[in-house]
């Protein structure tokens, strides 16, 4: 029999397999599909900040009505039918999913900055959530603010949440750090219970026609499953905290890959939104029927045999793997131009 259990965040889970949060734990209903079909934990989507941030606006407004007026009107605030529930509203769809399923729920905030919004992670605790997801979305843009200072904001977040509750906390983050395992050892030391690596920067698109910035939302390619096999690889053994891989986890070869290189979990968003929920079981017995022609009898025996740690000089460990993809680009049919980009990094 084939053992398929793994440990994240302190808890004991079915299998790796993790639907990460989605339109589709935006009911209860499909919370339960997701359970029928094996996900062995959900991560429900996210409360954001400036959800918090517009209801604290919209108080003050009504405790205020009639005492002054303007013309001009609050717009820098998202507006209330922008989001699918309100944070009282987020608190109830915990409590009522906590009644329905068994499996943990890991609840999610999304946020930039350390505020009054990290106090609704108590909240969460208390209407029962296993987990708390904490996803940090911050695009630096202002040349005025060092790498330093970016990295502090990420780190006081942490502190924040962690301060105000008992339940396990993971934090979401980009790889866009300057040293990115530096940055995994800081957020260890502040006592988080795991790292979700990576969060996905939506870029914009451009409508020449009515000249307008326009949000481009892409589900992710196969391809994306790279940057966290790379750093989950590297981090492995490296730090106390779990490590779950999202982005580009398809297919059960994709499960296989990352649980090598020492994931806990893998997390299920866009296979879920392309192929529907009922691919989460495709997923597993894709991922039994490889380990029983491989013969690991766990997920335990797999964990980790292609990390980094597992390398008898580690510190060549990516270098080796440049100077081997340089050489297969000599085998290319290219023309002498772009042979001499791809030799030289360009």
């Amino acid at each position: 029999m084939i053992d398929l259990t793994t440990t994240y965040l302190g808890m004991k889970l079915r299998t790796p397999l993790v639907a990460s949060a989605s339109p589709l734990s935006q009911e209860i209903d499909g919370i339960r599909r997701l359970e029928d079909a094996g996900a062995s934990a959900v991560v429900l989507y996210s409360l954001f900040e400036e959800q918090l941030r517009q209801e604290a606006a919209e108080l003050e407004h009504r405790l205020d009505a009639g005492t002054h007026s303007f013309a001009e009107a609050i717009t820098y605030l998202p507006q209330a039918d922008e989001f699918r529930l309100g944070p009282e509203g987020y608190l109830k769809h915990i409590e009522r999913v906590k009644k329905a399923i068994t499996i943990p729920i890991i609840a999610s905030l999304n946020g930039s900055s350390v505020g009054g919004w990290t106090r609704y992670a108590k909240q969460i605790e208390d209407v029962g959530a296993d987990a708390l997801e904490c996803n940090i979305y911050f695009l630096a843009t202002d040349p005025k603010v060092s790498s330093s200072e970016i990295e502090q904001r990420y780190l006081d977040i942490v502190a924040a949440v962690k301060s105000v509750v008992s339940i396990p906390v993971a934090v979401k983050i980009s790889p866009f750090f300057s040293n990115m395992a530096n940055m995994a050892k800081r957020f260890d030391e502040t006592g988080v219970n795991g790292l979700v690596l990576f969060n996905r920067f939506y870029q914009p698109d451009v409508n020449i026609e009515e000249l307008e910035i326009e949000p481009n939302v892409l589900l992710s390619t196969p391809q994306a499953l790279r940057l966290p096999l790379t750093w989950i690889g590297i981090l492995h053994g490296r730090i106390r905290a779990s490590l779950a891989a999202t982005s580009g986890v398809h297919q059960h070869e994709d499960v296989i890959k990352l649980l090598m290189v020492g994931a806990d979990v893998t997390m299920l968003c866009s296979t879920l939104l392309r192929n529907g929920i009922g691919h989460i079981r495709q997923i597993e017995r894709g991922l039994v029927h490889w380990m029983q022609e491989h013969e690991y009898a766990s997920v335990q025996q797999m964990k980790g045999s292609m990390s980094q740690i597992r390398c008898a000089d580690p510190g060549a460990f990516e270098r080796a793997q440049y100077m081997k993809a340089v050489k297969s680009a000599q085998h290319l049919k290219v023309t002498g131009r772009e042979a001499w980009a791809i030799l030289s990094g360009q």
